[in-house]
């Protein structure tokens, strides 16, 4: 049988009860088998059928480095690590944008594998591979290819792909045909050949526009101080008086930060053996005869002589014991050699792994390399001035690139990557490249600006806020309306110097806001694929809005995925304006669903697809737009998965919006002895009901209590709770909005009931649910749809009757129903539109039907059909 993948596997006896992480059975009996570097354990008739490869040769494997997504360590429950392969109990890291979960102290030795979101100039192509990730999946999961369960809540066990989502036992995932074809999403997945993105300096968060505001995060640079007590977690300092511990750093860096592992071995140990142990605290499965320990006193550290001592080693080798007097820290190093075989990549391969292993000696430069390896790849008939030779370091959180020099003698930079650290040669990798001509090229959108100014007035204001260079800053987008624009940039250090400043600079008193765009190529989207584009709303409905975020990312590419916090609906439309058809997704509330498609609204004529349908996951208080278009009454946690397919078997349905024009006759209040401006008209936008009175004033008291004490309103229950309350305080109204308002209907005057509130909507959903103009047919008016032009007019006597009406025990008065509205306030009255409310001078409100009507999305109400991916 082949040997396992990297593996070193030792019979060990159980002293708990212990799962296999090959079959995820109980093992029975006193032996298993466990690996000693990665833990990996097994039952002796598992071990031939061992594919999974070991942590210390995964940087090996990935066929395309792609750094990953970290945000702030957080607790995660029945999860494990894919280093150690041990639960996480402590604070953990997560991606962001895969399945990856690591320890703290695990992080470094996580390799780049995240899955590739989109191009980036570096290996660049369009078939797509399954991109598999072991472990953390539900216990019920099963095998696409012998159908058993294959998930596990014991270990870590069991493979799915991060784009189509298919399942696999680790013995059979290898049989599965390798190219992916994205599964059950495949038409709302924005393809990643589709979307470009050149990042080099920018992390990972903000090139997928994901906050970071959740608490403050480590820099890219200063990796965890590497004494946190977390390196220890293997290693108690052993009570055990037969064994020792000792420190363990793995090169100069670690000994600059401080950062070492703790390896326990028996007090009298062969020389051979603390090696060993070493190397396996560092992920690494050498033979330990190519290294050798060097001790390591305070003194050393002082003197900063261990930073440039060259071949001074102590002489550890004349005794072949460690004794008890033995220094506790020690510094790994590898021996010095005069020859060794290196693997060089090509970086133009498509797919696959393949590399040249080539034997250097101490006169190898990068040019005899080149010149080398060019015939073998088939490329003999080309100059090496063609190519170059790029050292790429694969580290979980950053990938870094370095040309190396042409006369570089290629064992002496071997030498200095392993004195720096002997895990960075272990993820370090060469590949041979084709000079190109790179071009550099990020768009950044900034908002915040003034609006209506020329493209030449705000280059202006970004010369004097951000001294922006102009030859190579240019503005290649304005959105005058909103004030924004979108900067084409071709120098790296001058966009990350750009997106760093505007997150500090203020224009009259308002922040400016910076986002990375991706550039989506539209001509690359396959036919009949229809990408989602996704707004969420994290500050909507009790902050399940984060959650969504998360699954969302996972289940799509990041790149569709927009948080409204950050920058609103603009740099989303804006990535999308030249995509031939695509659809939208809206989680939040339905104030959040009135603020996209106001946005929708104005940006329409810029955009390739003028009209996408737009669905809803109603993650609001009231939600009355999502329960009629039955999304439901709020999301309470279902399936994102099953959130997605039902989108994409909605229905299209039209729906009417109206425009509200406020034109207040009388000075605001406060105007110094009345002389002042009359307001301008205001103009806003309506999707459900606009609301004057009783109505209003109820909404407007919720509003102020939310705004005292924002923290307390994360859940809808307590949020109903507020409005019940608020009602409550003004049960003895006195009836009499009629007299301080009149309403003309396309033209007519009507006559008004006695009322104290007035009420126009648009669906037949109001308040969380109640249906306000009631089901009995009246031959007086239509039958209402969301559709047919026309709004209808409601009256209601005050809070108990609006009481009633949510309790479904009588509807409000019915008044009008037409398509062109006035009404003249003859005093301040509150108003609201789709629950924001205010206090309206006294004047005008004309109602009228606003542009084309928008597409939405129905949820269709036919069980999902189940359709194979």
């Amino acid at each position: 049988a082949a040997p396992p993948p990297g593996h070193s596997f030792r019979r060990v006896t159980l002293t708990k009860p212990t799962f296999c992480h090959g079959c995820t059975d109980f093992i029975w009996g006193l032996a298993g088998y466990q690996c000693d570097v990665c833990n990996f354990m097994s039952h002796e008739k598992c071990l031939k059928n061992v594919k999974i490869p070991c942590s210390c040769i995964a940087t090996s494997l990935v066929r395309v480095p792609v750094a990953h997504c970290f945000g702030p360590p957080g607790h995660y429950k029945r999860k494990f690590c894919t280093v150690c392969r041990k639960s996480l109990d402590s604070p953990a890291f997560r991606c962001e944008v895969c399945e990856l979960h690591v320890h703290t102290d695990c992080i470094l030795f996580a390799c780049s594998d995240c899955r590739q979101c989109h191009q980036d100039g570096h290996q660049d192509h369009d078939t797509y591979h399954h991109h598999w990730r072991e472990g953390n999946l539900s216990s019920s999961a099963r095998c696409e290819v012998c159908k058993k369960t294959c998930g596990s809540s014991e270990v870590l066990s069991g493979m799915r792909c991060e784009w189509c989502g298919i399942l696999a036992h680790a013995a059979c995932y290898v049989i599965v045909t390798p190219q992916c074809t994205f599964g059950r999403l495949r038409n709302m997945i924005l393809p990643p050949n589709c979307v470009r993105l050149y990042s080099r300096n920018f992390s990972k968060l903000h090139c997928f526009r994901i906050s970071e505001n959740l608490q403050a995060e480590p820099d890219e640079d200063d990796d965890f101080d590497g004494s946190t007590p977390g390196s220890t977690k293997d290693v108690q300092t052993s009570t055990d008086s037969s064994k020792q511990t000792l420190k363990i750093f793995d090169g100069n860096d670690a000994v600059k930060r401080n950062q070492f592992r703790l390896i326990s071995v028996p007090r009298i140990a062969k020389n051979e053996e603390v090696v060993e142990a070493a190397l396996r605290a560092y992920y690494i499965n050498d033979d330990q005869q190519e290294y050798e320990l060097q001790t390591f006193t305070q003194q050393t550290l002082l003197s900063d002589d261990v930073i440039n001592r060259n071949h001074a080693l102590d002489d550890t080798n004349t005794g072949p014991v460690f004794r008890e007097s033995t220094p506790d820290a020690w510094i790994i190093r590898a021996k010095p050699k005069d020859e060794e075989v290196i693997r060089i990549y090509p970086a133009w391969l498509k797919v696959g792994m393949a590399y040249i292993s080539l034997r250097v000696n101490k006169d190898s430069t990068t040019q005899t390399v080149i010149k080398e390896v060019l015939p073998l790849l088939g490329r003999q008939t080309e100059s090496i001035q063609n190519f170059k030779l790029v050292e790429v370091l694969m580290g979980s959180k950053q990938v870094q690139r370095m040309v190396l020099d042409n006369q570089e003698l290629i064992l002496n930079r071997l030498k200095d990557i392993r004195k720096t650290s002997i895990r960075q040669m272990n993820q370090t990798r060469f590949y041979v490249v084709e000079n190109s001509k790179s071009i550099v090229r990020v768009n950044l959108f900034v908002g915040g600006l003034p609006p209506q100014l020329s493209a030449e007035e705000y280059t202006n204001i970004l010369k004097d806020e951000l001294a922006i260079k102009t030859n190579v800053v240019s503005v290649s987008h304005v959105y005058q309306a909103q004030g924004a624009v979108v900067l084409e940039i071709s120098c790296f250090s001058e966009a990350e110097r750009i997106y760093m400043l505007v997150k500090d600079t203020t224009v009259n008193d308002k922040p400016l806001n910076g986002v990375v765009i991706p550039e989506v190529m539209a001509s690359k989207i396959p036919q009949n694929c229809c990408p989602l584009l996704v707004f969420v709303n994290p500050k909507s409905g009790g902050l399940k809005g984060r959650d969504l975020l998360y699954s969302f990312r996972k289940l799509l590419n990041p790149h569709q995925i927009f948080e409204l916090t950050n920058g609103g609906p603009l740099p989303g439309f804006h990535a999308f304006s030249r995509v031939p058809s695509f659809r939208v997704l809206v989680c939040g509330g339905d104030g959040t669903v009135g603020w996209v498609l106001g946005a929708l609204e104005e940006i329409r004529h810029k955009l390739a697809c003028s009209e996408p349908s737009v669905a809803i996951l109603p993650l609001g208080t009231g939600n009355d737009l999502g329960r009629v278009l039955r999304w439901g009454a709020g999301y309470s946690g279902e399936d994102p998965y099953s959130v997605l397919v039902s989108v994409d078997e909605a229905d299209d349905v039209l729906m009417d919006r109206w425009t509200i024009l406020l034109d207040a006759e009388e000075p605001a209040e406060g105007a110094e002895n009345g002389l002042a401006e009359p307001e301008p008209p205001k103009i806003v936008q309506m999707n459900n009901y606009c609301g004057l009175g009783i109505d209003a004033e109820l909404s407007l008291d919720f509003h102020h209590a939310r705004e005292e004490e924002p923290g307390k309103f994360n859940s809808r229950f307590h949020n109903k709770g507020v409005y019940v309350k608020v009602g409550l305080q003004k049960i003895s109204h006195t009836r009499n909005l009629h007299k301080d308002i009149k309403l003309q209907v396309d033209q007519h005057e009507v006559e008004l009931p006695s009322i104290e509130g007035l009420i126009f909507i648009n669906i037949p959903s109001w308040g969380s649910g109640a249906d306000l103009w009631g089901s009995e047919s009246d031959n007086r008016f239509e039958k209402p749809r969301i559709d047919d032009g026309l709004l209808e007019v409601v009256g209601v006597t005050g809070v108990v009757h609006m009481g009633q009406v949510q309790g479904g025990l009588r509807s409000g008065i019915r008044i009008a129903q037409g398509s062109y509205f006035r009404v003249t306030l003859l005093k301040p009255i509150p108003v609201q539109v789709d629950g924001e409310p205010w206090i309206q001078a006294p004047g005008q409100i004309i109602i009228s039907a606003a542009g084309p009507k928008v597409h939405m999305l129905k949820k269709s109400k036919q069980k999902q059909k189940k359709t194979g991916s």
